[in-house]
């Protein structure tokens, strides 16, 4: 039974939920299942990643939310800068599919939608940002390659941005976007979440 959140077609009994929750200053409304990452709310990894990107930093281009899950970063994102488009790519598609569901209750349209194995079918598009909360229960390779294969998928001046517990491999992919771009600062540590960011040069 693949029942996971970070497989390509969850094996789940559905249970849809429906709750508010401010991002960024503006309250969303989201839909969710069983079978999606954080179900009952928008956890708190994702919350502090949102909080701690510097916008005002990234070039002018496209930004992308890497294993976007029902949508709340990448959404948050596009309702908050709505002169940003955001591309939100996962492998799950019932993801994908509230992800669509819930950029259309919440009246976002500058997001494209994406169904891609981390980077596999984005092509050589290059992003002004790339923010993720990856998919630890995935694999340290999984985690691994969507970090360091970023660097294939910034423009000049383009930041990584990522979220990871220190007990699930945030010193490792600290190290890992060191030696991929050069340089990695801890943005904010909060409650064991460490909020790391790499510039592409």
């Amino acid at each position: 039974m693949t029942n996971h959140y970070y497989t390509q077609n969850p094996d789940v009994v559905h249970e849809e939920r429906h709750w508010p929750f401010t991002l960024l200053g503006n309250e969303l409304l989201f839909t969710t299942d069983n079978g999606v990452f954080s179900k009952a709310r928008v956890d708190y990894g994702s919350r502090v990643l949102l909080d701690a990107f510097n916008a005002d930093k990234t070039p002018a281009g496209d930004w992308l939310d890497l294993g976007c899950g029902y949508g709340p970063i990448g959404l948050a994102l596009a309702k908050k800068y709505p002169d940003r488009q955001v591309t939100m790519a996962d492998v799950n598609e019932l993801a994908l599919a509230l992800a669509h569901q819930n950029a259309t209750a919440n009246q976002i349209d500058n997001v494209q939608i994406v169904e891609s194995d981390r980077y596999a079918a984005l092509g050589e598009t290059k992003y002004a940002a790339i923010l993720t909360n990856p998919p630890v229960r995935a694999g340290k390779e999984v985690v691994t390659s969507m970090l360091t294969d970023a660097a294939q998928h910034l423009l000049p001046g383009g930041t990584l941005t990522v979220v990871l517990q220190k007990k699930q491999g945030a010193p490792s992919a600290k190290k890992h976007m060191t030696e991929t771009f050069g340089n990695c600062q801890i943005l904010k540590k909060d409650k064991g979440y460490y909020i790391l960011e790499s510039t592409q040069n």
